[in-house]
């Protein structure tokens, strides 16, 4: 156990409830000792407090539709949407899609057992001409009876109130990595901005959908500093996904040297204690694990996934094999 789990200890509290709930003060050096702990006592604490804040055998599903792809402004160095980048992607950039063919996706991802719809947008911001359309989309997936999920880039007090006066419950704006790492990602956009979109929603009454991506060439003290950046804001975001990156050809990260599976396993074990309550989503990546580290990420604490056959623009588990894997392991769909 860490230093501060351990004085806990000793004073007669018990340790798991003393950090969950409230805590938004953590400090690298008590992040980085819980990464330290041996795996599996860093396993056994993550999956007590797992099994305090969720049903430990059940997991979360979401879908997720590239509503509009390529041509985007940013420069993310992992993005094969990046205008920049499409030339050596050889990314097809696509118009905003029709409402109509939105809400028919959500149809078929509410029959394959997906709860919520995240609806992804490759810009910097929405433009106010596209906001009637983004809007009908919300209410079409609200109609189903699903919860939505909108990632648009940065958006302004009027179109914020737009999508919560149409429904949205979620909006996702991950941070990506460390504030100290984020300048070797992304120069388009300051870690600022993406700090004010999240208050901006937060404010307006949405839930916040944020979390970052591993394997990046980032170090240890990133991934911790991503943690720390998400766990001390005001509220904790009700959902954290995880990505493992996925080095798309012609990116400036396509030949990155691939994160070791067992710090992935980690950082999630670390996000579930640091941050409770939220939903840990194990997200981009999962393609290319095994069951075996799928089963390890549920145990560490995440609880909740993509699910379906393709994320943004990138491949995904299909869905039998996500429910096949349910099954091998005793999980029920939420």
């Amino acid at each position: 156990m860490t230093a501060p789990l351990d004085a806990a200890a000793k004073a007669g509290a018990d340790p798991i409830p003393a950090a969950m709930g409230t805590r938004h003060d953590w400090q690298q050096s008590e992040i980085l000792d819980l990464f330290d702990l041996p795996l599996m006592d860093l396993l056994f604490e993550a999956q007590r407090v797992h099994r305090i804040a969720h049903d430990p055998n059940r997991v979360q599903l979401s879908q997720l539709i590239s509503i509009k792809t390529g041509g985007c402004a940013e420069d993310c160095a992992y993005c094969s949407q990046a205008a920049s980048h499409q030339k050596t992607t050889g990314l097809t950039a696509t118009k905003l899609m029709e409402v109509e063919r939105v809400v028919k996706a959500a149809e078929r991802a509410k029959a394959g057992g997906a709860s919520r719809y995240c609806m992804g947008a490759a810009w910097t911001s929405p433009k106010d001409r596209d906001m009637d359309t983004l809007l009908a989309m919300v209410k079409g997936v609200k109609d189903l009876g699903m919860e939505t999920c909108m990632t648009l880039g940065m958006l302004t007090d009027e179109q914020t109130a737009q999508l919560k006066d149409a429904g949205l419950d979620y909006y996702n704006h991950n941070v990506d990595t460390s504030e100290e790492y984020y300048g070797q990602i992304i120069t388009t956009r300051s870690y600022q901005e993406r700090l004010d979109t999240l208050a901006r929603v937060r404010d307006a009454g949405i839930n916040v959908c944020s979390g970052g991506i591993v394997g990046m060439g980032e170090a240890r003290e990133d991934r911790a500093g991503m943690l720390r950046t998400l766990a001390n804001l005001p509220h904790h975001p009700e959902s954290v996904p995880i990505n493992m990156l996925v080095a798309v050809p012609g990116t400036p990260l396509e030949n990155v040297e691939k994160l070791d599976p067992f710090e992935f396993v980690r950082t999630i074990a670390v996000a579930r204690i640091m941050m409770p309550f939220s939903e840990v989503r194990l997200s981009a990546g999962r393609q290319s694990m095994s069951e075996e580290l799928q089963a390890m990420c549920f145990f560490a604490g995440a609880s909740s996934i993509f699910y379906g056959e393709q994320l943004l623009t990138t491949p995904n588990p299909e869905n039998n094999k996500d429910l096949a894997l349910f099954k091998k392991l005793g999980l029920q769909p939420a």
